[in-house]
């Protein structure tokens, strides 16, 4: 990829991640805190391991619910540029030698036909149900795990960790919440580009899904790709931890 297209290769797609992960993680933190408040017990500073993981839960289901549509888009958008770059030799080439990327659609215009060809607005839904599944405990599971781990590593006689340790802490938060949910994470990527020209498989509702895959892949068809999704989760939760952190401390004292 580096040889192939340099550093812009690898930074690919993601202006379309951050458009749906502003809202999507600005709805999820939100949402958490004031759950919180609506299940913390009266005369408790803490909410008991039911009781958090109900708060996580909704704040995974506001998050994607207020959000889907863009992350739809995002997929089906990060598919047609594999597939566009699946014949990358055979691409034309520029002045130095690198192959000439075409230019993939807009979110807008990805947006629009899928509304329009797909079946309105229900098409930009599609695969709902399974992003809610495998969303709901991962981000229960999310918020669970780092706050056990948050107090596991704040030393004694401190009230929190430091920024690194709270790094680590959603880095294993992370890690340890995608193991478990993975398999629902891959039936939402299927479920999304279903549809799509060029994909070999067409599935018709979720448990469809799920019947087809354990027949043609077997149980490990679910945890296709987990090891490299390690390498983007760890990071990418231990900063959203230490960010959410970073911004409620600054607001409390604002």
């Amino acid at each position: 990829m580096w040889r192939d297209e340099g550093l812009a290769g690898y930074m690919r797609g993601n202006g379309t991640n951050v458009v749906r992960i502003v809202p999507y993680s600005a709805v999820q933190f939100a949402t958490y805190e004031q759950l919180k408040k609506m299940l913390m017990e009266e005369g408790k500073t803490e909410l008991d391991t039911p009781r958090r993981l109900t708060a996580g839960a909704g704040a995974g289901i506001a998050s994607v619910a207020a959000t889907y549509p863009l992350d739809i888009v995002r997929t089906r958008i990060s598919v047609q540029t594999a597939q566009a770059l699946a014949n990358i030799d055979k691409l034309p080439k520029d002045a130095r030698g690198r192959p000439v990327i075409p230019k993939m659609p807009g979110i807008w215009k990805t947006f629009v036909e899928i509304y329009t060809k797909e079946g309105g607005l229900r098409a930009t839904y599609r695969g709902f149900g399974a992003t809610l599944a495998g969303v709901a405990p991962y981000i229960a599971l999310n918020f669970q795990c780092y706050e056990v781990l948050r107090k596991f590593f704040t030393p004694e006689g401190e009230s929190a960790p430091s920024g690194l340790r709270k790094l680590v802490c959603g880095a294993l938060a992370g890690c340890c919440a995608q193991t478990i949910t993975y398999p629902f994470d891959v039936l939402r990527r299927r479920m999304q580009v279903t549809s799509m020209s060029g994909i070999n498989y067409r599935y018709s509702s979720t448990w469809d899904a799920v019947k087809q895959m354990i027949k043609s892949e077997g149980v490990l068809g679910f945890y296709r790709g987990l090891v490299p999704n390690y390498l983007k989760v760890a990071p990418a939760i231990g900063v959203s931890f230490w960010s959410y952190e970073l911004c409620k401390d600054a607001l409390k004292s604002w």
